[in-house]
């Protein structure tokens, strides 16, 4: 559970980070948000099959571990 929560603790703070920094830059918060979250838009399907494939496999080794 620690490395869940460190792990969603380091996304939420560079996200936020790269937030903050498109809102400096003159960008509103929707326009910010889509910045934030576009790579995953622009993802194809075998790329995005490796990413839950990696998230699962991530996910089935800390169940080993409980």
């Amino acid at each position: 559970m620690k490395i869940i929560g460190i792990s969603l603790l380091m996304m939420g703070c560079l996200m936020g980070f790269s937030l903050g920094i498109d809102i400096l830059q003159g960008f509103d918060v929707s326009q910010a948000l889509y910045n934030a979250l576009s790579p995953f838009r622009v993802m194809e399907v075998a790329e995005l099959f490796v990413l839950f494939f990696l998230l699962f496999l991530f996910l089935l080794n800390l169940r080993i571990f409980l």
